[in-house]
């Protein structure tokens, strides 16, 4: 029976993204200690997004894409949080983030067919803006490396959701062209579309 992955994914995904109804950068130095890097990623719509189609479009790939693709997006988030700790600009981040949210999307909407090098640098520009959101509010105490690792942590989390809710909503139609997980493509790319003229 595919119903139980099926609703066990939505209630995954609707209690990630209930709390996020604003977007999570408040500002830099605001965050502390391991909770609140935990915490910062799922705090914000557009990160549950980006990072949740992270691992659909991983799931959309198979094979060796189920691990590389979310292992690129964290390693080189975590880049980007070194540059974000560190005060090296990056221009128009929240415009990148936003932006990640509509191109990731229509990827997955589409069920593009790349070379898994090419996603893989993709989804690691994108990784870029996200890691340095998180990584301009690190501390700059002991609490930063703790800090760090948790926003990485719950990183890898939302694309372990995103895998799990691209496998259940492949389970509901044919594996080779699933319509429920583009059309959730769609639909994330027109939420990205929305934060990105800011009506969402």
């Amino acid at each position: 029976m595919t119903t139980k992955p099926f609703a066990l994914s939505l209630l995954v995904a609707a209690a990630v993204g209930l709390p996020t109804a604003a977007l999570a950068h408040a500002g830099h130095g605001e965050a502390s200690g391991f909770l609140s890097g935990l915490a910062h990623p799922v705090g914000g719509l557009d990160h549950v997004l980006a990072m949740v189609m992270v691992g659909v479009l991983a799931w959309q790939l198979g094979g060796r894409a189920l691990w590389m693709v979310p292992l690129a997006f964290v390693g080189v988030m975590a880049v980007g949080g070194a540059l974000g700790f560190a005060g090296i600009g990056v221009p128009a981040v929240e415009v990148g983030i936003a932006l990640s949210i509509v191109v990731l999307g229509a990827v997955v909407a589409l069920g593009a067919r790349a070379p898994l090098a090419a996603l893989m640098a993709l989804v690691g520009f994108f990784a870029i803006f996200h890691g340095y959101a998180h990584g301009a509010e690190m501390p700059e105490n002991a609490g930063g490396l703790a800090y760090g690792l948790g926003f990485l942590i719950a990183t890898a989390a939302l694309h372990l959701a995103g895998l799990g809710l691209g496998y259940a909503l492949g389970r509901v139609g044919d594996r080779t062209n699933p319509i429920a997980v583009r059309a959730v493509g769609g639909l994330t790319a027109l939420a990205g579309l929305g934060i990105v003229t800011g009506l969402v």
